[in-house]
């Protein structure tokens, strides 16, 4: 009989085949460069979960190692996320598990419930899977071949259950390094309840696919069939499904209201205040997967140890490649030899590096930074008509500065007020643009929020320097149409009062890292920019005094 969990595999695959979205890889390579068995750890609730363990090449169960665990909704032997895996067994791809298993770690992959070798009922972050992580960490730090000191490792959703496992404080857990995380799941799916936009890679890195139709997509994946050569339980595990589970996970993921029982227990800003566990924390300032909000919150929460962080201009990645950081990868090892191997070393680099849009790098102790002070930018009034789609003067108001005496630098999350009068189905945008002299301007954030009488925007935060004699603009308008998913109110907005608060710092910074250009950035400026007409900046050019900068 074919288990209804190989239906609604079968059925997306080949949709996503039709879509160009899964690639078959080659064969997996005969000597994969460790020694792999699976186990299966029986959580407190029953809930069986199926792990990988990967050893280096003979090394003895008597011999005691670090470890290094990813915990996962993404590595079914079958298919990592839609990427068939003809050849089955361990799903190891963009892992450091060459790195950790030359350096003497044993590298563990878990399977959250439901997904993967994993029976049980996923539950986005929920108790359930929290507790997965414990027992996860907790079981490895009990084996034979472990010294009990465990570290966790992820991107994304993975780098999410690191965070997890601080929330739980498993026994044996030693240090977690989480990228591009969700800190909490209603903030990664909606902004201030209206959905975001997700791309639809590879056919395109533009905004598709709505925050609202993630749960479904999740279990797309939960229902990846097991490989024909996995072991029986995996199979069975596999195979199995809970209708009943899958209908309230959908309804509780599409439910945009951040104040249900469901989401404040997800909400892990709150849980992780005061950590002291260390952790390594990155973040991409334009990712367009995990965006650069309220992950500042939980940074700036966390209790004294010896936290790291790296901030800057990157997608939905670790700093491996691809973004400019070179020394990334002697940072990551050696944070896991200090905090998981105890190992007597240094881990090089500051306590936060920052990336910023101009490709260079720099120090700092703290992010935002301490001198980071908000500007209040009073912005024009007027009307625009919530109405989407089509561009048109009738759904924006810009407001302008005049070009910038000295250079200023934006270090932080702006956050806008506004006094609005219109229907509560309606939204309201707060952008923030670099405009140099030839009036190109180029996006450097942004935010939305429903449309209230006293309305507050949070946009994403940004480090940015803006570069003396340019200027910059701020556009209100309903809704940016590949980023946020709205139903149009087809009704106007009065702005009767607005004002912006733009993080600048007040001292001078000279880049003192080492770093190269992250292929972001010419990619966003290449995909973020328009050409304003010389009436629109003319015309909406305000008085604003910014403070004189100091140092340098």
């Amino acid at each position: 009989m074919v288990s209804m969990r190989m239906v609604v595999w079968r059925a997306v695959v080949g949709v996503l085949l039709v879509m160009g979205a899964v690639v078959a890889p080659g064969q997996a390579s005969a000597d994969p460069g460790y020694q792999w068995r699976e186990e299966f750890i029986t959580a407190p609730d029953g809930t069986r979960l199926h792990a990988d363990v990967l050893r280096p090449v003979g090394l003895g169960d008597e011999v005691r190692t670090p470890v290094v665990m990813t915990v996962s909704p993404y590595r079914s032997h079958e298919a990592r996320l839609t990427e068939l895996r003809p050849g089955g067994g361990p799903s190891t791809g963009d892992l450091p598990v060459p790195m950790l298993l030359a350096a003497g770690y044993t590298s563990v992959i878990v399977d959250l419930r439901g997904f993967g070798g994993s029976n049980g009922c996923p539950d986005f972050g929920g108790p359930g899977e929290r507790s997965d992580v414990k027992t996860a960490v907790e079981w490895a730090a009990a084996q034979p071949w472990s010294t009990g000191r465990v570290g966790l490792y992820g991107v994304s959703y993975e780098g999410w259950t690191g965070l997890m496992g601080l929330a739980e404080k498993p026994a044996g857990l030693a240090a977690v390094a989480s990228f591009e995380v969700v800190a909490d799941p209603n903030a990664y799916l909606y902004m201030q309840g209206i959905a975001w936009k997700f791309s639809l890679k590879p056919i395109s890195e533009q905004g598709f696919r709505p925050g609202d139709i993630a749960g479904f997509e999740h279990l797309l994946i939960a229902s990846t069939p097991a490989h024909p050569n996995d072991s029986a339980e995996y199979k069975a595990n596999a195979s199995s499904i809970d209708p009943a589970c899958y209908q309230q996970y959908l309804a509780e993921t599409s439910n945009h209201d951040a104040s249900t029982p469901f989401w404040r227990d997800r909400d892990l800003v709150e849980k992780l205040r005061g950590n002291t566990i260390p952790l390594f924390l990155g973040q991409g300032f334009v990712d367009y997967n995990t965006r650069a909000d309220r992950v500042f919150q939980l940074w700036n929460g966390l209790g004294p140890g010896e936290h790291k962080a790296m901030f800057g201009q990157w997608g939905h990645r670790d700093c491996s490649e691809k973004c400019g950081a070179t020394q990334f990868s002697s940072e990551l090892l050696a944070f896991f030899d200090r905090q998981v191997a105890g190992k007597d070393v240094t881990v090089p680099g500051p306590r936060v590096t920052v990336g910023q849009f101009d490709g260079r790098w720099r120090a700092e102790t703290a992010w935002p930074p301490a001198d980071s002070r908000a500007v209040d930018i009073d912005l024009r009034t007027g009307r625009y008509t919530d109405r989407g789609l089509l561009p048109g003067a009738d759904r924006e108001i810009w407001t302008v500065s005049p070009p910038l005496a000295q250079d200023q630098q934006l270090s932080g999350a702006p956050t806008a007020t506004l006094t609005l009068d219109g229907p509560a189905a309606a939204s309201v945008t707060v952008e923030v643009y670099d405009i140099g002299p030839d009036n190109r301007a180029t996006v450097i954030t942004r935010g939305i929020a429903p449309v209230t009488p006293t309305t507050q925007v949070r946009l994403l935060a940004q480090d940015w320097p803006i570069p003396a004699g340019h200027r910059i603009g701020i556009r209100v308008t309903d809704v940016v149409d590949d980023v946020w998913a709205h139903q149009p109110a087809n009704a106007p907005v009065t702005v009767t009062a607005a004002q912006l608060h733009l993080p600048l710092l007040s001292g001078i910074r000279t880049p003192d890292l080492p770093g190269d250009l992250s292929e972001a950035i010419p990619k966003w400026r290449n995909e973020k920019t328009v050409s304003l007409i010389a009436d629109v900046v003319n015309n909406a050019t305000v008085a604003v005094t910014f403070p004189p900068r100091t140092g340098g």
